[in-house]
C-alpha cells in the first residue's frame, strides 16, 4: 500500500501549489451559503408556477381560462429569455473578479425583484401597468438568475475534494427541490386555508413577500464564505491579476477558446431541463387543467414526490463518486426515454395510486440527474472561465428549452388535442441527451481542470506529493487504488 510520506512537512503542504487541503468546515459552509440561494431561486420561480391559474386571474382578468394561463407562462418564459444575458454578464465577472462577490449581487437582485412582484397592484388597480411591472420585474430576477446557478455550483465544485465532489455538489441540487417543495407547500397551505376570492385577492402575495427576508439571510451566508481555493490560487499563477483583465477577454476566451465543452453543456442542460421543468414546473398545471384534480391534491402528490427525491439525492452524488457521473447519466437518460410514456399513462388514469407511480417513476429518474449534473457541468470547464462557461451555457439552454417548456407543452397539447405531447418532447430530448454523455470525459475523482488536485486531509495531500516526487524523479508512480485502500482503511 501506498502510505503518506512522512518526509514531507506540514508547512510544506501548506504551500505547496501541487495539491490544496480542503477542511470539511469550509466545505459546509460553502455548501449551506450556496443552497440557500439556490432554494430561494426556485422557492420564488416554483411560487410563480404554482400559483399560474391565480396569478392569471389578477393580471390577466379579461382574458379566457387557456389565454389566461398562455399570458401567465408567457411571462415566466420571459424571465427565463433575459437569462443568458445575465450569463454573459455575471458568468466572466465572475471569472474576473471573484466568485463571492458576483453571488452576494445575484442574491440581493433575485430577492428584491421577488419581494417588488408580491407588492404589484391589481390589473383592476392600476390597468395595464400592472402586468407591465409583473414582467419588468420577471426579467430582473432572470437576469439576476443568470449568474446564480453557475456561480453556485462552480463555489461549491471548486471547495469540494476530488472524491467527494459528487456528494457535496448534490446538496445544490437538494436547494431547488427544498425550494419547490417550500413553495409548493405554501400555496397548498395558503390555498386550503383562504376562499378561492382571497387567494385572488390579496394571498398570492404572502409567498413572494418572504423572499425579501430569505433573500437576507442568503446575502450574510454569503458575505461570510471565503473565495474558492481554486480561484485564488488560479489569481496567483496569473503574472497580473484577474481584476486588471477585460470582461471581454475572459468572454473570448469562453466562446472562442472553450467552444466544444460549452456546445455540450448547452446539449447537456436543454435536455435535462425539458424534463426538469416538465415534471416539477408543467405537471402541476397538467394535473389540474387537464386531468381535472384541484390545485391542492396534485401540489400533495407533487410535494411527496420531492421530499422523497431530497431525501435520496445526497445518496445519489456519492455514489456517482465511487461508478462516475456517466453511468448514472445515461441510465437517467435511457429511462426517461423508455419510460416517459408509460409514466403519462399511469398518471392519466387519474386514480391517485396510478398518478403517484407515474410521479415517483419521473422523479426517481429525474434524481439521476439532480443529483449528478451540480459535479458534471463545472467539471467541463477550466477554472479560468469555469464560472463564465457554465454560466452561458447553463442560460442559453435554460432559455430556450427550460422555461419555455410548459409554455411550449401548454400549446403544444391545446394545437393537437393530445395528453401526450410531454412525454414525446422527453423522449426526443433523452436522445439527445444520450449522445452528449457519451461525449463528454468521465471526471468523477478527478481533478478539476485547470486546478491541483483537492484532498480532504493532510495525509492524503502528503500521498500526493509523495506520487509527484516519485513521477519526476523516474520512479514508477504508485496505483490510485493502493492509494484508495489507504484512505479507506
Amino acid at each position: 500500500m501506498n502510505a503518506p510520506d512522512h518526509s514531507i512537512t506540514a508547512d510544506e503542504v501548506a504551500q505547496s501549489p501541487d495539491v490544496t487541503v480542503i477542511d470539511e468546515a469550509s466545505v459546509s459552509r460553502a455548501v449551506k451559503a450556496t443552497m440557500l440561494g439556490n432554494a430561494m431561486e426556485w422557492f420564488d420561480f416554483g411560487v410563480y408556477a404554482y400559483l399560474a391559474t391565480t396569478i392569471g386571474e389578477v393580471f390577466f382578468p379579461e382574458a379566457s381560462g387557456t389565454a389566461q394561463l398562455l399570458s401567465t407562462f408567457a411571462i415566466f418564459a420571459a424571465a427565463f429569455i433575459v437569462r443568458p444575458l445575465g450569463g454573459f454578464f455575471f458568468g466572466p465577472l465572475g471569472d474576473r473578479i471573484g466568485r463571492k462577490k458576483v453571488l452576494a449581487t445575484t442574491i440581493i437582485l433575485m430577492a428584491g425583484s421577488t419581494f417588488a412582484i408580491g407588492v404589484i397592484p391589481s390589473y383592476e388597480s392600476i390597468g395595464i401597468l400592472a402586468p407591465i411591472l409583473l414582467v419588468l420585474f420577471r426579467l430582473v430576477q432572470g437576469f439576476s438568475t443568470g449568474g446564480e446557478y453557475g456561480g453556485a455550483s462552480t463555489f461549491v465544485a471548486e471547495y469540494a475534494p476530488d472524491k467527494r465532489r459528487g456528494f457535496f455538489a448534490s446538496f445544490l441540487e437538494f436547494g431547488t427541490l427544498a425550494g419547490y417543495v417550500a413553495a409548493a407547500g405554501l400555496v397548498t397551505v395558503i390555498s386550503s386555508a383562504v376562499s378561492a376570492d382571497a387567494l385572488v385577492d390579496w394571498a398570492w402575495r404572502i409567498p413572494f413577500l418572504l423572499a425579501g427576508p430569505l433573500g437576507l439571510i442568503g446575502l450574510y451566508l454569503r458575505l461570510r464564505l471565503e473565495e474558492t481555493p481554486a480561484f485564488q490560487q488560479q489569481q496567483q499563477a496569473e503574472e497580473h491579476s484577474l481584476a486588471e483583465e477585460s470582461t471581454g477577454r475572459k468572454l473570448r476566451e469562453t466562446l472562442v477558446d472553450n467552444w466544444r465543452p460549452l456546445v455540450l453543456c448547452v446539449i447537456l442542460v436543454a435536455a435535462y431541463n425539458i424534463a426538469h421543468y416538465g415534471l416539477l414546473s408543467y405537471m402541476p398545471t397538467y394535473l389540474s387543467n387537464t386531468l381535472g384534480y384541484d390545485e391542492s391534491h396534485g401540489l400533495v402528490l407533487m410535494i411527496v414526490v420531492m421530499l422523497i427525491m431530497m431525501v435520496c439525492i445526497s445518496f445519489v452524488g456519492k455514489l456517482s463518486d465511487r461508478v462516475g457521473r456517466k453511468p448514472l447519466l445515461l441510465t437517467g437518460f435511457v429511462g426517461f426515454f423508455a419510460l416517459s410514456l408509460p409514466a403519462y399513462l399511469l398518471i392519466g388514469v387519474g386514480h391517485y395510486v396510478t398518478v403517484f407511480v407515474g410521479l415517483a417513476m419521473l422523479g426517481g429518474l429525474l434524481l439521476l440527474f439532480v443529483g449528478v449534473f451540480p459535479s458534471v457541468l463545472p467539471a467541463l470547464f477550466p477554472t479560468g472561465i469555469r464560472y463564465g462557461g457554465l454560466a452561458i451555457g447553463y442560460n442559453l439552454a435554460v432559455s430556450i428549452f427550460g422555461g419555455t417548456t410548459p409554455l411550449v407543452l401548454t400549446a403544444l397539447q391545446d394545437a393537437t388535442g393530445s395528453d401526450l405531447v410531454a412525454p414525446m418532447y422527453m423522449m426526443v430530448a433523452a436522445v439527445i441527451g444520450a449522445i452528449a454523455v457519451l461525449l463528454i470525459s468521465e471526471t468523477a475523482r478527478k481533478p478539476l481542470d485547470g486546478s491541483p488536485p483537492a484532498v480532504a486531509t493532510e495525509a492524503e495531500a502528503r500521498r500526493v506529493l509523495g506520487r509527484l516526487r516519485r513521477t519526476k524523479a523516474g520512479e514508477s508512480p504508485r496505483s490510485e487504488h493502493e492509494a484508495d485502500a489507504v484512505d479507506a482503511g
